[in-house]
Protein backbone atom coordinates (compact mmCIF):
# COMPACT_ATOMS: atom_id res chain seq x y z
CA UNK A 1 0.00 0.00 0.00
CA UNK A 2 1.50 3.22 -1.09
CA UNK A 3 0.24 7.44 -0.28
CA UNK A 4 1.04 7.94 -3.98
CA UNK A 5 1.21 6.25 -7.18
CA UNK A 6 2.18 8.86 -9.77
CA UNK A 7 1.00 7.84 -13.55
CA UNK A 8 3.85 9.50 -15.90
CA UNK A 9 6.88 10.61 -15.31
CA UNK A 10 7.44 14.23 -16.72
CA UNK A 11 8.95 17.19 -15.53
CA UNK A 12 5.93 17.63 -13.06
CA UNK A 13 5.42 14.63 -11.29
CA UNK A 14 9.14 13.81 -11.24
CA UNK A 15 9.08 17.11 -9.19
CA UNK A 16 6.28 15.48 -7.12
CA UNK A 17 8.72 12.27 -6.54
CA UNK A 18 11.88 14.98 -5.60
CA UNK A 19 9.94 17.19 -3.12
CA UNK A 20 8.41 13.44 -1.49
CA UNK A 21 11.82 12.21 -1.18
CA UNK A 22 12.76 14.73 1.04
CA UNK A 23 9.48 14.83 2.80
CA UNK A 24 9.66 11.78 5.24
CA UNK A 25 6.44 10.13 6.40
CA UNK A 26 5.21 9.16 2.67
CA UNK A 27 5.62 6.01 0.10
CA UNK A 28 5.31 7.46 -3.42
CA UNK A 29 5.94 5.47 -6.47
CA UNK A 30 6.00 7.27 -10.04
CA UNK A 31 5.77 5.21 -13.38
CA UNK A 32 6.26 5.85 -17.29
CA UNK A 33 6.69 3.82 -20.19
CA UNK A 34 9.96 5.17 -21.41
CA UNK A 35 13.26 3.60 -21.07
CA UNK A 36 14.72 6.81 -19.21
CA UNK A 37 13.37 10.06 -18.71
CA UNK A 38 13.44 12.69 -21.78
CA UNK A 39 12.05 16.04 -22.47
CA UNK A 40 11.35 17.00 -25.54
CA UNK A 41 13.88 15.19 -27.00
CA UNK A 42 13.33 16.05 -30.68
CA UNK A 43 14.02 20.16 -30.33
CA UNK A 44 16.64 20.39 -28.00
CA UNK A 45 18.43 22.07 -30.46
CA UNK A 46 21.46 23.08 -29.63
CA UNK A 47 21.74 26.97 -28.66
CA UNK A 48 17.93 26.86 -27.53
CA UNK A 49 17.05 28.19 -24.26
CA UNK A 50 13.82 27.84 -21.66
CA UNK A 51 11.55 30.31 -21.70
CA UNK A 52 11.44 30.64 -18.08
CA UNK A 53 14.52 31.63 -15.21
CA UNK A 54 16.02 28.49 -14.46
CA UNK A 55 14.35 28.66 -10.89
CA UNK A 56 11.68 26.59 -12.51
CA UNK A 57 13.33 23.71 -11.75
CA UNK A 58 11.74 20.42 -9.93
CA UNK A 59 12.01 22.16 -6.33
CA UNK A 60 13.25 25.54 -6.04
CA UNK A 61 10.00 27.92 -5.74
CA UNK A 62 8.53 25.54 -3.01
CA UNK A 63 12.05 24.58 -1.31
CA UNK A 64 15.40 26.03 -2.70
CA UNK A 65 17.02 24.43 0.18
CA UNK A 66 16.41 21.23 -2.12
CA UNK A 67 19.34 18.65 -2.85
CA UNK A 68 17.33 17.81 -6.04
CA UNK A 69 18.05 22.12 -7.03
CA UNK A 70 19.14 23.35 -10.66
CA UNK A 71 22.32 24.95 -8.34
CA UNK A 72 22.98 21.88 -6.33
CA UNK A 73 23.00 20.09 -10.03
CA UNK A 74 25.77 22.63 -10.91
CA UNK A 75 27.76 22.26 -8.09
CA UNK A 76 27.63 18.16 -8.67
CA UNK A 77 28.73 18.68 -12.37
CA UNK A 78 31.21 21.35 -11.59
CA UNK A 79 30.12 23.82 -13.26
CA UNK A 80 28.77 26.78 -10.67
CA UNK A 81 31.21 29.07 -11.70
CA UNK A 82 31.09 28.92 -15.53
CA UNK A 83 27.20 29.47 -14.58
CA UNK A 84 27.74 32.48 -12.52
CA UNK A 85 29.81 33.63 -15.80
CA UNK A 86 27.24 32.81 -18.08
CA UNK A 87 24.82 35.73 -15.96
CA UNK A 88 21.82 34.36 -17.26
CA UNK A 89 18.63 33.11 -15.61
CA UNK A 90 17.41 31.36 -19.32
CA UNK A 91 19.57 28.15 -19.41
CA UNK A 92 20.33 26.00 -22.03
CA UNK A 93 17.35 23.19 -22.99
CA UNK A 94 19.41 20.56 -23.12
CA UNK A 95 20.96 21.46 -19.92
CA UNK A 96 17.98 21.62 -18.34
CA UNK A 97 16.93 18.41 -19.60
CA UNK A 98 19.97 16.59 -18.70
CA UNK A 99 19.63 18.46 -14.83
CA UNK A 100 15.86 16.21 -15.06
CA UNK A 101 17.82 13.19 -15.34
CA UNK A 102 20.03 13.64 -12.69
CA UNK A 103 17.12 13.91 -10.42
CA UNK A 104 15.63 11.54 -11.84
CA UNK A 105 18.48 9.02 -11.55
CA UNK A 106 18.58 9.51 -7.73
CA UNK A 107 15.55 8.89 -6.98
CA UNK A 108 13.97 4.94 -6.13
CA UNK A 109 10.47 6.01 -6.47
CA UNK A 110 11.00 6.54 -10.23
CA UNK A 111 10.46 3.49 -12.58
CA UNK A 112 11.24 3.42 -16.01
CA UNK A 113 10.11 0.89 -18.90
CA UNK A 114 6.67 0.13 -16.63
CA UNK A 115 3.70 1.36 -18.23
CA UNK A 116 0.06 1.61 -16.38
CA UNK A 117 -2.19 -0.48 -17.98
CA UNK A 118 -5.39 -0.11 -15.52
CA UNK A 119 -6.06 1.98 -12.44
CA UNK A 120 -9.20 0.77 -10.93
CA UNK A 121 -11.03 2.13 -7.43
CA UNK A 122 -10.36 -0.45 -4.76
CA UNK A 123 -11.69 -0.41 -1.62
CA UNK A 124 -8.89 0.28 0.28
CA UNK A 125 -8.22 3.24 -2.59
CA UNK A 126 -7.00 2.24 -6.20
CA UNK A 127 -5.83 -0.49 -8.16
CA UNK A 128 -3.20 0.17 -10.20
CA UNK A 129 -1.97 -3.04 -13.00
CA UNK A 130 1.71 -2.01 -14.46
CA UNK A 131 3.51 -3.78 -17.40
CA UNK A 132 6.81 -4.13 -17.63
CA UNK A 133 7.55 -2.59 -21.10
CA UNK A 134 10.30 -5.11 -21.13
CA UNK A 135 8.97 -8.60 -20.36
CA UNK A 136 5.44 -8.17 -20.37
CA UNK A 137 5.22 -9.03 -16.98
CA UNK A 138 1.81 -7.35 -14.97
CA UNK A 139 2.40 -6.37 -11.30
CA UNK A 140 -0.41 -4.59 -9.11
CA UNK A 141 -0.24 -1.95 -6.98
CA UNK A 142 -2.30 -0.53 -4.21
CA UNK A 143 -2.75 3.42 -3.61
CA UNK A 144 -4.26 5.92 -1.27
CA UNK A 145 -4.23 8.67 -4.18
CA UNK A 146 -2.93 8.82 -7.67
CA UNK A 147 -1.47 11.26 -8.94
CA UNK A 148 -2.07 11.75 -12.93
CA UNK A 149 0.45 13.50 -14.86
CA UNK A 150 -1.21 14.25 -18.10
CA UNK A 151 0.51 13.50 -21.50
CA UNK A 152 1.14 15.23 -24.41
CA UNK A 153 1.38 13.68 -28.36
CA UNK A 154 1.95 15.76 -31.38
CA UNK A 155 -0.47 17.35 -32.73
CA UNK A 156 -0.52 17.19 -36.52
CA UNK A 157 -3.69 18.33 -38.66
CA UNK A 158 -5.75 15.64 -40.84
CA UNK A 159 -4.48 16.74 -44.25
CA UNK A 160 -4.34 14.20 -47.41
CA UNK A 161 -0.78 13.65 -46.76
CA UNK A 162 -0.72 13.28 -43.19
CA UNK A 163 1.09 10.09 -43.54
CA UNK A 164 3.44 10.75 -46.07
CA UNK A 165 7.60 10.64 -45.28
CA UNK A 166 7.98 14.08 -46.05
CA UNK A 167 6.00 15.74 -43.96
CA UNK A 168 6.37 15.23 -40.14
CA UNK A 169 5.75 17.39 -36.66
CA UNK A 170 8.70 19.69 -35.43
CA UNK A 171 9.29 16.91 -31.94
CA UNK A 172 10.91 14.94 -34.72
CA UNK A 173 13.31 17.74 -35.89
CA UNK A 174 16.41 16.52 -34.20
CA UNK A 175 15.81 12.40 -35.18
CA UNK A 176 15.40 13.59 -38.84
CA UNK A 177 17.28 16.68 -39.89
CA UNK A 178 19.97 14.92 -41.54
CA UNK A 179 17.61 13.31 -43.65
CA UNK A 180 17.43 14.75 -47.37
CA UNK A 181 15.23 18.06 -47.48
CA UNK A 182 14.94 18.43 -51.15
CA UNK A 183 14.97 22.04 -53.23
CA UNK A 184 12.16 23.54 -50.92
CA UNK A 185 11.24 23.49 -47.30
CA UNK A 186 8.55 24.50 -45.50
CA UNK A 187 8.18 25.24 -41.91
CA UNK A 188 4.39 25.95 -40.79
CA UNK A 189 3.40 27.11 -37.25
CA UNK A 190 4.06 30.46 -35.20
CA UNK A 191 5.29 29.87 -31.77
CA UNK A 192 8.73 29.19 -30.60
CA UNK A 193 9.38 25.31 -31.58
CA UNK A 194 8.19 26.94 -35.64
CA UNK A 195 10.50 29.74 -34.92
CA UNK A 196 13.36 27.84 -33.36
CA UNK A 197 13.24 25.15 -36.61
CA UNK A 198 12.99 27.89 -39.26
CA UNK A 199 16.15 29.40 -37.44
CA UNK A 200 17.98 26.05 -38.04
CA UNK A 201 17.25 25.55 -41.39
CA UNK A 202 18.25 29.09 -42.40
CA UNK A 203 21.48 28.63 -40.62
CA UNK A 204 22.06 26.01 -42.58
CA UNK A 205 20.45 27.48 -46.05
CA UNK A 206 23.40 28.35 -47.62
CA UNK A 207 25.05 25.22 -47.22
CA UNK A 208 22.68 23.04 -48.42
CA UNK A 209 21.09 25.37 -50.99
CA UNK A 210 17.18 25.16 -50.54
CA UNK A 211 14.18 27.29 -50.85
CA UNK A 212 12.63 28.15 -47.19
CA UNK A 213 9.30 29.21 -46.30
CA UNK A 214 7.59 29.93 -42.89
CA UNK A 215 3.84 29.83 -43.13
CA UNK A 216 1.64 30.94 -39.50
CA UNK A 217 -1.80 31.50 -39.73
CA UNK A 218 -1.29 33.91 -36.39
CA UNK A 219 -1.57 38.07 -37.58
CA UNK A 220 2.42 37.82 -38.15
CA UNK A 221 5.67 36.92 -35.93
CA UNK A 222 5.14 38.13 -32.75
CA UNK A 223 6.80 38.15 -29.60
CA UNK A 224 5.28 36.31 -26.48
CA UNK A 225 4.35 38.46 -23.57
CA UNK A 226 7.43 39.26 -21.25
CA UNK A 227 6.47 41.93 -19.14
CA UNK A 228 7.14 41.31 -15.97
CA UNK A 229 3.79 42.24 -14.95
CA UNK A 230 2.44 40.34 -17.60
CA UNK A 231 4.84 37.88 -16.25
CA UNK A 232 2.59 37.63 -13.09
CA UNK A 233 -0.24 35.75 -14.99
CA UNK A 234 2.00 32.48 -14.08
CA UNK A 235 1.02 32.82 -10.24
CA UNK A 236 -0.50 31.35 -7.79
CA UNK A 237 -2.63 34.49 -7.49
CA UNK A 238 -3.37 34.69 -10.79
CA UNK A 239 -4.82 31.13 -10.67
CA UNK A 240 -7.02 31.75 -7.39
CA UNK A 241 -8.11 34.85 -8.97
CA UNK A 242 -9.17 32.75 -12.45
CA UNK A 243 -10.38 29.58 -11.00
CA UNK A 244 -13.13 31.98 -9.11
CA UNK A 245 -14.68 32.57 -12.23
CA UNK A 246 -17.43 31.27 -14.28
CA UNK A 247 -16.63 28.48 -16.48
CA UNK A 248 -18.04 30.18 -19.48
CA UNK A 249 -16.12 33.36 -19.11
CA UNK A 250 -13.01 31.16 -18.85
CA UNK A 251 -13.32 29.45 -21.87
CA UNK A 252 -13.67 32.95 -23.17
CA UNK A 253 -10.69 34.47 -21.28
CA UNK A 254 -7.97 31.55 -22.28
CA UNK A 255 -9.00 32.15 -25.85
CA UNK A 256 -7.93 35.92 -25.95
CA UNK A 257 -4.66 34.85 -24.07
CA UNK A 258 -2.19 33.62 -26.79
CA UNK A 259 0.69 36.34 -26.60
CA UNK A 260 1.11 34.84 -23.04
CA UNK A 261 2.47 31.72 -23.97
CA UNK A 262 2.30 30.64 -27.24
CA UNK A 263 4.21 33.35 -29.08
CA UNK A 264 7.71 33.45 -29.72
CA UNK A 265 10.89 34.59 -28.09
CA UNK A 266 12.18 38.26 -28.62
CA UNK A 267 15.80 37.04 -28.85
CA UNK A 268 14.57 34.13 -31.06
CA UNK A 269 12.97 36.53 -33.65
CA UNK A 270 16.31 39.05 -32.74
CA UNK A 271 18.11 36.29 -34.07
CA UNK A 272 16.15 35.48 -37.19
CA UNK A 273 16.13 39.19 -38.17
CA UNK A 274 19.52 39.74 -37.67
CA UNK A 275 20.57 36.46 -39.88
CA UNK A 276 18.30 37.96 -42.98
CA UNK A 277 19.76 40.88 -42.60
CA UNK A 278 23.48 39.54 -42.94
CA UNK A 279 22.20 37.83 -45.67
CA UNK A 280 21.23 41.06 -47.63
CA UNK A 281 24.40 42.83 -47.58
CA UNK A 282 25.87 43.78 -50.70
CA UNK A 283 22.42 42.95 -52.78
CA UNK A 284 21.91 39.55 -52.03
CA UNK A 285 18.53 38.02 -51.59
CA UNK A 286 18.29 35.09 -49.66
CA UNK A 287 15.43 32.49 -50.98
CA UNK A 288 13.66 33.07 -48.07
CA UNK A 289 9.47 34.02 -47.86
CA UNK A 290 7.81 34.48 -44.08
CA UNK A 291 3.90 34.91 -44.66
CA UNK A 292 1.52 35.19 -41.78
CA UNK A 293 -2.05 35.65 -42.03
CA UNK A 294 -2.16 32.48 -43.95
CA UNK A 295 -4.32 28.89 -42.89
CA UNK A 296 -2.74 25.81 -44.49
CA UNK A 297 -6.07 24.14 -45.65
CA UNK A 298 -4.84 20.89 -46.78
CA UNK A 299 -1.47 18.84 -47.69
CA UNK A 300 -1.45 16.55 -50.57
CA UNK A 301 1.33 14.90 -52.29
CA UNK A 302 2.46 16.22 -55.57
CA UNK A 303 5.10 14.87 -58.30
CA UNK A 304 7.00 13.73 -55.45
CA UNK A 305 6.72 16.61 -53.29
CA UNK A 306 4.00 18.33 -51.32
CA UNK A 307 1.01 20.54 -52.65
CA UNK A 308 -0.21 23.15 -50.17
CA UNK A 309 -3.93 24.45 -50.62
CA UNK A 310 -3.23 27.53 -48.52
CA UNK A 311 -6.21 30.49 -48.01
CA UNK A 312 -4.88 34.23 -46.84
CA UNK A 313 -7.87 34.85 -44.36
CA UNK A 314 -7.09 38.82 -44.31
CA UNK A 315 -7.10 39.25 -48.40
CA UNK A 316 -9.51 36.51 -48.99
CA UNK A 317 -7.60 34.52 -51.45
CA UNK A 318 -6.43 30.94 -51.90
CA UNK A 319 -3.69 29.83 -53.25
CA UNK A 320 -0.90 26.95 -53.99
CA UNK A 321 2.81 26.42 -52.53
CA UNK A 322 4.89 23.68 -54.20
CA UNK A 323 7.33 22.00 -51.68
CA UNK A 324 9.61 18.84 -51.12
CA UNK A 325 9.03 19.12 -47.27
CA UNK A 326 6.79 20.22 -44.74
CA UNK A 327 8.25 20.23 -41.05
CA UNK A 328 4.44 21.55 -39.05
CA UNK A 329 4.98 22.96 -35.86
CA UNK A 330 1.44 22.83 -34.84
CA UNK A 331 1.72 22.04 -31.36
CA UNK A 332 0.13 19.35 -28.70
CA UNK A 333 -3.08 17.66 -27.90
CA UNK A 334 -3.48 16.70 -24.09
CA UNK A 335 -4.10 12.27 -24.06
CA UNK A 336 -6.21 11.22 -21.41
CA UNK A 337 -4.59 7.99 -20.55
CA UNK A 338 -6.51 4.78 -21.79
CA UNK A 339 -5.32 3.33 -18.08
CA UNK A 340 -8.10 5.78 -16.78
CA UNK A 341 -10.82 4.18 -18.76
CA UNK A 342 -12.37 2.53 -15.49
CA UNK A 343 -12.47 5.48 -13.49
CA UNK A 344 -14.03 7.66 -16.06
CA UNK A 345 -17.66 6.76 -15.59
CA UNK A 346 -17.25 7.64 -11.52
CA UNK A 347 -15.43 11.46 -12.35
CA UNK A 348 -17.74 14.04 -12.81
CA UNK A 349 -16.94 15.85 -16.74
CA UNK A 350 -17.90 19.10 -17.98
CA UNK A 351 -20.12 19.97 -20.87
CA UNK A 352 -17.76 20.23 -22.97
CA UNK A 353 -16.39 16.80 -21.70
CA UNK A 354 -13.44 17.69 -19.56
CA UNK A 355 -12.63 16.70 -16.17
CA UNK A 356 -14.33 18.88 -13.49
CA UNK A 357 -11.18 19.89 -11.17
CA UNK A 358 -10.98 21.14 -7.74
CA UNK A 359 -8.93 24.24 -6.76
CA UNK A 360 -6.32 22.05 -5.47
CA UNK A 361 -6.33 19.71 -8.39
CA UNK A 362 -8.21 17.30 -7.65
CA UNK A 363 -10.58 15.55 -10.11
CA UNK A 364 -13.85 15.65 -8.48
CA UNK A 365 -16.27 12.25 -8.24
CA UNK A 366 -19.64 12.23 -8.23
CA UNK A 367 -19.34 10.00 -5.32
CA UNK A 368 -17.07 12.47 -3.25
CA UNK A 369 -13.97 10.20 -1.78
CA UNK A 370 -12.24 12.24 0.68
CA UNK A 371 -9.78 9.72 1.84
CA UNK A 372 -8.94 8.55 -1.91
CA UNK A 373 -8.52 10.80 -4.46
CA UNK A 374 -7.70 11.59 -8.23
CA UNK A 375 -5.00 14.72 -8.91
CA UNK A 376 -4.10 15.98 -12.22
CA UNK A 377 -0.73 17.60 -13.49
CA UNK A 378 -0.50 19.84 -16.46
CA UNK A 379 -4.39 18.85 -17.48
CA UNK A 380 -5.99 21.73 -15.65
CA UNK A 381 -6.12 24.65 -18.27
CA UNK A 382 -9.75 25.29 -18.91
CA UNK A 383 -10.30 25.45 -14.98
CA UNK A 384 -7.02 27.29 -13.48
CA UNK A 385 -5.55 28.94 -16.25
CA UNK A 386 -3.22 29.57 -18.85
CA UNK A 387 -0.19 28.45 -15.80
CA UNK A 388 -1.34 25.01 -16.00
CA UNK A 389 1.29 24.07 -18.26
CA UNK A 390 4.13 26.74 -17.05
CA UNK A 391 7.00 24.79 -15.08
CA UNK A 392 7.38 27.80 -13.11
CA UNK A 393 3.77 26.69 -11.14
CA UNK A 394 4.84 22.91 -11.29
CA UNK A 395 6.66 23.21 -7.90
CA UNK A 396 3.99 25.33 -6.68
CA UNK A 397 0.79 22.85 -7.64
CA UNK A 398 2.73 19.76 -6.01
CA UNK A 399 2.68 21.73 -2.81
CA UNK A 400 -0.68 21.80 -3.16
CA UNK A 401 -1.39 18.44 -3.59
CA UNK A 402 1.47 16.90 -1.31
CA UNK A 403 -0.15 18.99 1.09
CA UNK A 404 -3.49 18.03 0.66
CA UNK A 405 -2.72 14.17 0.74
CA UNK A 406 -1.08 15.09 3.90
CA UNK A 407 -3.84 16.56 5.28
CA UNK A 408 -1.36 18.95 6.87
CA UNK A 409 0.91 22.03 5.95
CA UNK A 410 4.27 19.94 4.71
CA UNK A 411 4.94 23.18 2.10
CA UNK A 412 3.96 27.08 3.00
CA UNK A 413 2.89 28.84 0.46
CA UNK A 414 3.09 32.21 0.51
CA UNK A 415 -0.55 34.61 0.10
CA UNK A 416 0.37 37.16 -1.57
CA UNK A 417 3.49 36.80 -4.14
CA UNK A 418 2.72 39.35 -7.38
CA UNK A 419 2.03 42.88 -6.73
CA UNK A 420 -1.07 43.53 -8.71
CA UNK A 421 -4.35 43.08 -8.04
CA UNK A 422 -6.23 40.52 -10.68
CA UNK A 423 -9.80 41.08 -9.43
CA UNK A 424 -11.55 42.68 -6.58
CA UNK A 425 -12.12 40.07 -4.51
CA UNK A 426 -9.41 41.24 -2.00
CA UNK A 427 -11.72 44.41 -1.31
CA UNK A 428 -14.20 42.54 -0.01
CA UNK A 429 -12.03 40.86 2.49
CA UNK A 430 -10.80 43.93 3.73
CA UNK A 431 -14.15 45.35 3.81
CA UNK A 432 -15.16 42.28 6.54
CA UNK A 433 -11.74 43.02 8.42
CA UNK A 434 -12.89 46.69 9.30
Amino acid sequence: MYDVIGVGLGPFNLGMAALIDETGGMDALFFDQKPEFAWHEGLLIEGTTLQVPFMADAVTMVNPASKYSFLNYLHHQKRLYHFYFLESFHIPRREYNHYLQWVSKQLSSCRFSKRVIDAAEHEVGYEVSVEDVLTGHVETYYAKHVVLGMGSAPNLPEWTAAGSRNLYHSSEFLQRRNEALGETVTVIGSGQSAAEVFLELLKEQVTEGYKLNWLTRTDGFFPMEYSKLGLEHFSPDYTDYFYRLPQSLKDEVVSKQDSLYKGISADTIADIYDLLYERTIAGQKPDVQLLAKTAVKDISEYGGGLLLDCYHWEEGESFKVETDTVIAATGYKTLWPKAFSSLAHSMKWDEAGRPVISRNYQVEMHEPRDEHRVFIQNGELHTHGVGAPDLGLGAYRNAVIINSIAGKTIFEIPEKNVFQHFGIHHLARKKQTV
